[in-house]
This record gives structure tokens, sequence and C-alpha cells, in this order.
């Protein structure tokens, strides 16, 4: 008799990978979310930008027609900015809201100038770990506020109003 027990007899039983799912969550879960939340403050960041580009632009369009005379003041002007930026949300992540006028917006030029020009600042609260990583580069203000600012300038008249050194005053004489 033999001693040795025969390797051919041994049955194998397969290696059990039931909880190879569950070590592997365990690794990508809080991976996928660390990458969640590192993409989502460049796409708020992204989101501002858009907004307060096309409302700079709409009101360079609308501050190309202002003129001295008449009853509408610098106020209604403002206000009109303000509607364009109330899409974004008054949330600090979004927008830092403090008071009445907590958009630093500056509007130059009317129907008279050569051009307008409208700059829009905006103040965010950075997310927790990116704050961090901001406030370590050199991005942040002193408040610990990322800073965004936007401006638009275009030209009152299109350049074939100004053809040949004519402008519209020109035109009016040649037609009496």
């Amino acid at each position: 008799m033999c001693c040795c027990i025969d390797a051919s007899r041994r049955r194998r039983q397969p290696m059990s990978s039931s909880g190879q799912a569950t070590v592997e969550a365990a690794i990508l879960i809080p991976v996928l979310l660390l990458m969640l939340l590192i993409l989502t403050q460049p796409a708020i960041l992204l989101y501002n930008r858009i907004v307060m580009e096309n409302a700079a632009a709409q009101s360079c369009r609308l501050l190309s027609t202002r003129s001295d005379v008449g009853a509408y003041s610098a106020d209604k002007y403002r206000g009109y900015v303000q509607r364009r930026l109330a899409a974004i949300p008054p949330v600090d992540i979004f927008h830092v809201h403090q008071g009445a006028n907590s958009w630093d917006i500056v509007m130059e030029g009317n129907e008279s100038s050569g051009e307008v020009t409208v700059r829009i600042t905006n103040k965010v609260r950075p997310l927790p770990l990116l704050g961090w990583a901001e406030g370590l580069l050199g991005l942040l203000d002193g408040q610990g506020y990322l800073t965004q600012t936007v401006e638009a300038t275009m030209p009152t008249q299109p350049a074939w109003v100004w053809q040949n050194g004519t402008g519209p005053t020109d035109w009016t004489t040649r037609w009496k």
C-alpha cells in the first residue's frame, strides 16, 4: 500500500469569487466620488461664465442704444443685467450673495461713444477639497473666494456706418 494520495483522485474546488465585487466596489466608489467632486467645481465655474458672458453681451447691445435724453437711469440698465444674472442661483458655490448689490457691474459708454463695455465680477466659494488646493496655488482672494470676471466690449455702430468718415448725422444733412 502506498501512503501517498493519488493526485488524480483529489478533487479541486474552484476558487470562490463571490467577494470580489465587494472589494472592487469598496475601492472604486470613493475614487468615483472624488472624481465627481473634482469635476463639479469646473462645471459650476463654466456655467457661471456662460451666463455672465451672455448677460454682458446682451447688456452691451442695450447700452449702445442708451442716450442722455429720457427717463432711463443707470439703475434700470443695472437691473437689466441683474435679471440676466438671476439664472445663477444665490448659493455660495455659484455666487456669494451679500446684500442687494452682490454683483460688481461696471457699464461704460452710450450711443454717442465709439464702443460700450460691460464688466461683471462674481465671487464663488470653492468646494472644500478644491478650496484647499486653490488656496495653496494662490487662486483665492483675501476672503477665501474665487473671483470670476467677464468683460464684453462692442462698437455702438457697425463699421459700414462710418464709411468715408461720415456718420448718421452727415446722412441727415444730405437728405435735406
